[in-house]
Protein backbone atom coordinates (compact mmCIF):
# COMPACT_ATOMS: atom_id res chain seq x y z
CA UNK A 1 0.00 0.00 0.00
CA UNK A 2 1.49 3.26 -0.96
CA UNK A 3 -0.09 6.58 0.58
CA UNK A 4 0.89 10.20 0.16
CA UNK A 5 -0.92 12.10 3.31
CA UNK A 6 -1.11 15.74 2.54
CA UNK A 7 -2.00 18.06 5.79
CA UNK A 8 -4.64 20.50 4.79
CA UNK A 9 -6.37 23.51 5.67
CA UNK A 10 -9.52 22.11 3.52
CA UNK A 11 -9.67 19.43 0.98
CA UNK A 12 -12.99 18.64 -1.74
CA UNK A 13 -13.98 15.90 -4.17
CA UNK A 14 -15.93 16.91 -6.95
CA UNK A 15 -17.40 13.73 -9.50
CA UNK A 16 -18.93 15.45 -12.76
CA UNK A 17 -18.96 18.72 -11.11
CA UNK A 18 -20.82 18.17 -7.67
CA UNK A 19 -19.04 18.07 -4.83
CA UNK A 20 -19.19 14.68 -3.23
CA UNK A 21 -16.56 14.60 -0.28
CA UNK A 22 -15.17 17.37 1.48
CA UNK A 23 -13.41 18.48 4.74
CA UNK A 24 -11.58 21.39 6.83
CA UNK A 25 -8.21 20.77 8.31
CA UNK A 26 -7.25 17.19 8.53
CA UNK A 27 -5.44 15.22 5.78
CA UNK A 28 -6.11 14.45 2.11
CA UNK A 29 -5.07 10.64 1.62
CA UNK A 30 -3.80 9.24 -1.58
CA UNK A 31 -4.33 5.18 -1.20
CA UNK A 32 -2.94 3.35 -3.86
CA UNK A 33 -3.32 -0.46 -3.44
CA UNK A 34 -0.86 -3.05 -4.75
CA UNK A 35 -2.09 -7.16 -5.47
CA UNK A 36 0.06 -8.49 -2.39
CA UNK A 37 -1.76 -5.65 0.10
CA UNK A 38 -4.79 -8.04 0.95
CA UNK A 39 -2.19 -9.46 3.48
CA UNK A 40 -1.64 -5.56 5.10
CA UNK A 41 -2.60 -5.26 8.74
CA UNK A 42 -4.79 -2.26 8.23
CA UNK A 43 -5.58 -1.32 11.67
CA UNK A 44 -1.87 -1.13 11.84
CA UNK A 45 -1.63 1.24 9.34
CA UNK A 46 -4.83 3.28 10.03
CA UNK A 47 -3.00 3.89 13.40
CA UNK A 48 -0.01 5.41 11.52
CA UNK A 49 -1.77 7.50 10.07
CA UNK A 50 -3.92 9.06 13.05
CA UNK A 51 -1.48 9.01 15.24
CA UNK A 52 1.32 10.66 12.77
CA UNK A 53 2.45 13.85 14.22
CA UNK A 54 2.68 16.19 11.59
CA UNK A 55 0.24 19.06 12.87
CA UNK A 56 1.78 21.88 14.93
CA UNK A 57 1.72 22.10 18.64
CA UNK A 58 1.51 25.82 20.68
CA UNK A 59 5.51 26.17 20.11
CA UNK A 60 5.20 25.67 16.38
CA UNK A 61 6.44 22.21 16.30
CA UNK A 62 4.95 19.10 14.35
CA UNK A 63 4.19 17.42 17.56
CA UNK A 64 0.11 16.78 17.13
CA UNK A 65 -2.00 14.06 15.68
CA UNK A 66 -5.12 14.34 13.60
CA UNK A 67 -6.69 12.39 16.63
CA UNK A 68 -5.14 15.79 19.13
CA UNK A 69 -6.48 18.14 16.59
CA UNK A 70 -9.58 16.40 16.03
CA UNK A 71 -9.03 16.85 12.28
CA UNK A 72 -10.69 14.72 9.25
CA UNK A 73 -9.68 12.29 6.29
CA UNK A 74 -10.19 12.81 3.02
CA UNK A 75 -9.37 9.05 1.34
CA UNK A 76 -9.40 9.20 -2.35
CA UNK A 77 -8.24 5.90 -4.21
CA UNK A 78 -5.21 6.47 -6.24
CA UNK A 79 -3.87 3.37 -8.73
CA UNK A 80 -1.83 5.74 -10.36
CA UNK A 81 0.68 5.71 -7.11
CA UNK A 82 1.83 2.49 -8.64
CA UNK A 83 3.03 3.99 -12.16
CA UNK A 84 5.77 2.76 -13.34
CA UNK A 85 7.79 5.28 -15.55
CA UNK A 86 11.55 3.68 -15.53
CA UNK A 87 10.70 2.80 -19.21
CA UNK A 88 9.39 4.49 -21.92
CA UNK A 89 7.34 7.57 -21.83
CA UNK A 90 3.81 5.75 -21.09
CA UNK A 91 3.47 4.79 -17.08
CA UNK A 92 2.39 1.30 -16.81
CA UNK A 93 0.22 0.29 -13.99
CA UNK A 94 0.72 -3.51 -13.15
CA UNK A 95 2.00 -2.80 -10.62
CA UNK A 96 -1.40 -1.49 -9.20
CA UNK A 97 -4.10 -4.02 -7.48
CA UNK A 98 -7.11 -4.93 -10.21
CA UNK A 99 -10.57 -3.41 -8.88
CA UNK A 100 -11.77 -6.18 -7.69
CA UNK A 101 -8.85 -6.03 -5.01
CA UNK A 102 -8.69 -2.54 -4.61
CA UNK A 103 -12.08 -1.15 -3.85
CA UNK A 104 -13.04 -3.78 -1.00
CA UNK A 105 -9.54 -2.76 0.41
CA UNK A 106 -9.85 0.31 0.26
CA UNK A 107 -12.92 0.56 1.81
CA UNK A 108 -11.81 -1.82 4.42
CA UNK A 109 -8.94 0.71 4.93
CA UNK A 110 -11.50 3.76 5.20
CA UNK A 111 -13.36 1.65 7.75
CA UNK A 112 -10.23 1.23 10.10
CA UNK A 113 -9.50 4.88 9.91
CA UNK A 114 -13.10 5.38 10.99
CA UNK A 115 -12.81 2.95 13.87
CA UNK A 116 -9.55 4.68 15.31
CA UNK A 117 -12.49 7.52 15.74
CA UNK A 118 -11.54 10.14 13.13
CA UNK A 119 -14.26 11.18 10.70
CA UNK A 120 -13.62 10.30 7.01
CA UNK A 121 -15.03 11.30 4.11
CA UNK A 122 -13.85 9.54 0.63
CA UNK A 123 -14.24 10.24 -3.21
CA UNK A 124 -15.62 7.45 -5.38
CA UNK A 125 -13.55 4.85 -5.95
CA UNK A 126 -13.24 4.44 -9.56
CA UNK A 127 -14.50 7.86 -10.82
CA UNK A 128 -12.93 10.12 -12.32
CA UNK A 129 -12.85 13.34 -9.86
CA UNK A 130 -10.99 16.52 -9.06
CA UNK A 131 -9.67 16.72 -6.51
CA UNK A 132 -9.30 20.79 -4.73
CA UNK A 133 -7.25 20.78 -1.43
CA UNK A 134 -5.38 24.12 0.29
CA UNK A 135 -2.05 21.71 1.80
CA UNK A 136 -0.98 23.29 4.90
CA UNK A 137 2.78 24.37 5.27
CA UNK A 138 3.02 22.38 3.09
CA UNK A 139 3.37 18.83 4.47
CA UNK A 140 3.19 16.37 1.83
CA UNK A 141 4.30 11.97 3.01
CA UNK A 142 4.90 9.39 1.19
CA UNK A 143 4.13 6.03 3.58
CA UNK A 144 5.03 2.34 2.14
CA UNK A 145 2.91 -0.03 4.10
CA UNK A 146 4.23 -3.27 3.13
CA UNK A 147 2.78 -6.51 3.73
CA UNK A 148 4.25 -8.91 6.66
CA UNK A 149 7.61 -10.50 5.47
CA UNK A 150 7.27 -14.68 4.97
CA UNK A 151 8.39 -16.29 8.32
CA UNK A 152 11.24 -19.04 7.72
Amino acid sequence: MRLVVQRVQRASVDVGGECVAQIEQGVLLLIGIAPDDVDVDLRKAAGKIVDLRIFEDDAGKMNRSLRDIEGKVLAVSQFTLYGDTRKGRRPSFVGAAAPEIAEPLFDAFVDAIREQGVDVEAGWFGAKMAVELVNDGPVTLVIEVAPPSPVG
